[in-house]
């Protein structure tokens, strides 16, 4: 099992800075399957070539099975050869500081589209090259593929499912790794091992740059998923998550690289909130209905904050937040700046009193229409913060999202979507009936007709807009 990435834009050896591995020096890695070795062919300033091949271990393949399509399957199969699930495992293993576009000594180069080439000699297509042509092409990519005989003593047998396949592509390489780590098994049609919903989130934390806004989404997470409906139905929703996909108002084409960069809406929203925090200059933040812990990652960044809690009604997505903020590996002195709470939002919560500021992110939307006024007197009444920062989607926008259907919702469990009127009419009245004063502010590319896709506002106690 073979996968050669090629860098030719010069010095073309700097290669090895972004790898993490000199260009001078093997490296072999254990895996669950066997070992992956990590060599250069050639580095020169001209052109560096990096390969990871895998040596897949088909006795201890044999051990773990459970067997297969028919009774030889765990003996008779293309694993030890063909790329697979197992050679993202390897990808990872080998390259994940790479993939999280870390540089090292060389940071700008990290960010750096650089002119890349990775060739794959033996990868299963089910789907065949029409398949292969639909996942990468929409990234940017030039696709070769040459199909592999079944046999050439033997023509008339046909073609098998393999194709040696060359992708080229100007652009990251932290994005060319992230493509591949999650294409080559969808390609494949199968991960070999238990797919569970951890697998959302390699999918939402990998991928979602890029995912949401791709033509083959669901079929990239159905075979990701290996066709879970209930997974597959969350982790769209978790895609789409209050910003459906890039629209050319933002972008300007949703294809390739400008899809791939686009910084969405979901971290312009986390952005956004957390300059309204420090402008507050909150140190005690409450991050109602947290969900998956995003934004207390970003806020547990900045030394500002000394106590940031999360608050959700959902155990799950409470244990969620946990293993994206790695809490059981967290550092004693850190672990004592966050706190996940399970609780309702639409009640009164002693817990919740005394802290300097509280967020709702894409949390009002969720809330019935007759809750509304619970959940404004539990925050606003009953807790009371300084500040508070409410951000929701802005329905006049959702005309620009070519994926809705007029009047729909942009996720499954919204209860409602505001204008602008409706929005700054709900967040003055609460702003009067509690104390406190408010101003707005858009959040991502304002359309001249339709506004921006998220509304913002922030509501003071002290009568400080």
């Amino acid at each position: 099992m073979l996968l050669t990435i090629t860098n030719t834009t010069p010095p073309a050896a700097d290669f090895g800075f972004l790898l993490h591995k000199n260009p001078a020096a093997l490296r072999s890695i254990e895996v669950g399957f066997g070992f992956a070795h990590v060599f250069y062919p050639e580095a020169s300033d001209e052109r560096c070539t990096v390969a990871l091949l895998c040596e897949v271990d088909p006795v201890a393949l044999v051990r773990r099975s459970r067997g297969g399509a028919f009774p030889l399957a765990a003996y008779v199969n293309d694993r030890p050869y063909a790329a697979s699930s197992f050679l993202s495992v390897a990808l990872r293993r080998a390259f994940g500081t790479a993939m999280r576009a870390a540089g090292g000594e060389r940071p700008a180069l990290a960010q750096q589209d650089l002119a890349l080439s990775a060739r794959v000699p033996v990868l299963p297509c089910r789907g065949g090259e029409d398949l292969l042509r639909r996942l990468f092409e929409p990234l940017g990519y030039t696709v070769t593929a040459q199909p592999v005989p079944l046999d050439p003593a033997f023509p008339a047998w046909g073609p098998s499912p393999y194709f040696d396949v060359t992708l080229t592509n100007q652009c990251r390489l932290a994005d060319l790794l992230g493509h591949l780590y999650v294409l080559l098994p969808v390609l494949d049609g199968a991960k070999h091992y238990w797919v569970t919903r951890d697998e959302i989130d390699k999918l939402v934390d990998r991928a979602a740059p890029w995912l949401a806004g791709h033509p083959e989404r669901e079929t990239i997470i159905r075979r990701s998923l290996r066709h879970q409906p209930r997974l597959v139905q969350e982790a769209i929703s978790r895609l789409l998550d209050g910003d459906a996909a890039a629209t050319e108002a933002e972008t300007g084409a949703l294809d390739g690289t400008a899809a791939t960069e686009h910084a969405r809406l979901r971290d312009l929203r986390v952005a956004a909130v957390a300059s309204a925090l420090k402008e507050a200059g909150a140190r005690r933040v409450l991050d109602l209905g947290c969900g998956d812990g995003r934004l207390i990652a970003a806020l547990l960044a900045d030394p500002q904050y000394r106590e940031v809690v999360g608050v959700d009604a959902s155990a799950a997505a409470l244990e969620q937040a946990g293993r994206r903020l790695g809490l059981d590996e967290m550092a004693p002195r850190q672990r004592e700046r966050v706190r996940l709470l399970l609780g309702g939002l639409t009640y009164a919560d002693r817990r919740l009193r005394g802290y300097d500021a509280a967020v709702l992110m894409e949390v009002v939307e969720h809330i019935d229409p007759g809750r509304l006024e619970s959940l404004a007197q539990a925050v606003f009444g009953a807790a009371a913060p300084a500040t508070v920062v409410v951000t929701t989607p802005n329905a006049e926008f959702n005309v620009r999202y070519s994926g809705l259907t007029p009047g729909a919702l942009r996720h499954p469990d919204h209860r409602f979507e505001w204008g602008r009127a409706e929005f700054q009419a709900w967040a003055q009245q609460v702003a009067a009936g509690y104390g406190y004063a408010v101003h707005f502010q858009p959040v991502g590319a304002e359309d001249p007709d339709t506004g921006p896709p998220t509304q913002l506002a922030v509501l003071t106690r002290d009568g400080t807009p």
